[in-house]
């Protein structure tokens, strides 16, 4: 079975101020998801999800999804407040959707085989789409554990000039498998050079800029909803009260290996990576994906 391409495109970009996923990139007005179901679909991809928010799903729809008529499968998810698991309700003072594993939990009834999962703001790079359906192909079936991957990228390719980003912090063992991954959150290189972050326990330390990063590249099988909902039930029982506490998938890829239910290969890539977080963080997305078409690597347009 072909590998489906999860689109987290839930998020309006409150940092960014709009609808980034709309904006046009590339030299003949391609939006990065473009260029994202462009290597997608040419690295073997047979369907494409997009997980949005119903408030605007005919904009979205009109603006992005129908541009991939005729060239991949297409559906979509809502990521929606209330979509929780039996006997949990929104709790007051609640206005925002739960993070990047609810995201994905909306997605459960629209993905029958193995997926990816990746950010609808972020460039991977062709190479990271490879590497990822690479692993899909070869990846040994295991009825006493679960198998996942993800595109790792060295945190200095990451930063954005402009301000803070949240990151997936990786730590690996001489095998290639992820052995930790933590959410910090408000990385930045400080004014003496050196990165640092916030931790999950509240304290801000450096992070080590060569260290692998999650940049939400994921290779999952269909099994690891089945996990989600056990973490994410989870989570609501602990969490769920505090307005503004939010469920990673790092957080959840980390127990379940910690658990030994799973265990996650960093895939290595000679894609770069960038992003927009960022207004200022424009100009050289643009100006990257011109290097990319100007040296024979895209199509323009991309047909």
């Amino acid at each position: 079975m072909k590998p489906t391409l999860l689109v987290l495109a839930a998020g309006m970009g409150s940092r960014y101020g709009g609808l980034k996923q709309m904006d046009p990139m590339g030299p003949s007005g391609e939006t990065v998801l473009d260029y994202s179901v462009f290597d997608a679909i040419h690295a073997g991809f047979g369907k494409v999800v997009f997980i949005i928010r119903e408030d605007f799903a005919e904009a979205f729809k009109t603006s992005v999804g129908a541009r991939f008529a005729g060239k991949i499968e297409v559906d979509y998810a809502f990521q929606k407040l209330d979509d929780l698991p039996e006997g949990f309700t929104i709790p007051e003072g609640r206005t925002k959707p739960w993070g990047t594993a609810h995201a994905v939990r909306a997605a459960r009834h629209v993905t029958d085989g193995p997926f990816a999962v990746i950010n609808a703001d972020d460039f991977y790079g062709a190479d990271a789409y490879q590497s990822i359906a690479r692993w899909f192909a070869t990846a040994s079936e295991d009825a006493s554990m679960d198998h996942y991957s993800m595109v790792g990228y060295p945190l200095r390719n990451t930063l954005s000039d402009h301000g803070a980003v949240n990151r997936g912090v990786c730590q690996t063992d001489a095998g290639g498998l992820l052995t930790d991954v933590e959410e910090v959150i408000d990385i930045s290189r400080d004014a003496d050079g050196v990165v640092r972050g916030t931790w999950l326990d509240g304290q801000r330390r450096e992070v080590a800029d060569t260290c692998p990063v999650s940049m939400n590249f994921w290779g999952f099988t269909r099994a690891f909803f089945h996990q989600l909902e056990e973490h994410f039930t989870a989570f609501l029982r602990e969490k769920g009260g505090e307005p503004k506490s939010e469920c990673y998938i790092p957080t959840v890829v980390d127990d379940f290996i910690r658990r030994g239910k799973a265990d996650c290969r960093v895939l290595d890539t000679t894609s770069s990576w960038f992003g927009v977080t960022y207004p200022d963080d424009t100009p050289h997305v643009v100006v990257s994906i011109a290097k990319l078409v100007e040296a024979g690597k895209y199509p323009t347009p991309l047909g």
